[in-house]
């Protein structure tokens, strides 16, 4: 079972006169970076809540919403009458001595601290325990999500690592005759040589071996071989567990081989499969991007 870092999660819960509702979103991230929005009095478990967050996401960038709404509207909002009057006083004073029009203060008023409270300052902690169920209750529909997409995201690796493996069997028929091609058009450049200058064959002959042998693909094809291999197995053995930063790691080393491969092929046939290969690698390193 492979994670995405991409996930969703919402959970809804009442308890007595109130409606909590927690929300999590995730997105791809080198490292855990959580980002908490908590209401009024909340502030003070911001760190349970980020322990929480951290024990079920491992890795990637995560935004949780909490919100708490009274369910009826009458119990939303409690004015301090003093506060407002206070500021009213100030804000007309301060008009008349800068002699200007005295406007509707209601609204800029009630933005303003602690004039307007939505419900009490000191949570109590059955209604923090409610809250923290929701929040996991949240974090286990992000985990499904995650899941799913992660399965989603498995799948797409197995069909391209299988289809790199394809495109390079279908190499070898190209190979045929190749290394020859090279050593017979480099033996006509020399004997051009030879013919214009004084040289020792035997040594420009053992020098064009030397060359020619630079030209063979063997281990890449190998070394790529073991590299596919090494992926899959990965997938296999390591069902649950953070997997994306290897991944990554092995679709490098993929791409130096299928890199190396095409600067030694000499073939247009191989030239073509090659750059099948690099477009099969690309769309595994975006999907490695959004694995845990």
């Amino acid at each position: 079972m492979l994670l995405s870092m991409t996930g969703y999660g919402r959970s809804v819960k009442e308890f007595g006169p109130k409606a909590y509702t927690v929300e999590v979103k995730t997105l791809n991230s080198k490292y855990l970076d959580v980002k908490a929005r908590l209401p009024q009095g909340y502030r003070a478990y911001e760190m349970e809540i980020r322990k929480i967050v951290s024990d079920k996401v491992k890795r990637g960038k995560v935004d949780v919403l909490i919100e708490i709404k009274y369910l009826e509207a009458d119990q939303a909002i409690a004015f301090d009458k003093e506060v407002f009057k206070a500021y009213y006083k100030e804000l007309i004073a301060l008009s008349d001595e800068l002699n200007i029009d005295k406007a509707d203060y209601v609204q800029s008023i009630l933005r303003l601290p602690n004039v307007a409270t939505a419900g009490e300052e000191a949570i109590p902690k059955e209604e923090w325990e409610v809250c923290k169920s929701v929040l996991n209750e949240a974090l286990e529909q992000l985990n499904k999500y995650r899941e799913d997409e992660g399965d989603s995201i498995e799948a797409d690796f197995r069909l391209r690592i299988k289809n790199i493996g394809n495109l390079l069997t279908q190499v070898e028929p190209f190979e045929d005759g190749r290394v020859e091609r090279i050593r017979e058009r480099f033996r006509t450049q020399l004997n051009d040589l030879v013919n214009k200058y004084s040289a020792d064959e035997n040594r420009l002959e053992q020098e064009m071996v030397f060359y020619t042998e630079k030209y063979s693909i063997s281990e890449e094809k190998v070394r790529l071989n073991q590299h596919l291999k090494y992926f899959i197995e990965q997938l296999d053995k390591n069902k649950g567990q953070e997997i994306g930063r290897r991944l990554s790691f092995i679709s490098q080393e993929m791409g130096r081989e299928i890199n190396t491969l095409g600067s030694k092929a000499n073939s247009a046939d191989i030239q073509r499969l090659v750059v099948q290969m690099k477009d099969e690698l690309e769309k595994i390193k975006e999907q490695v991007a959004n694995a845990v």
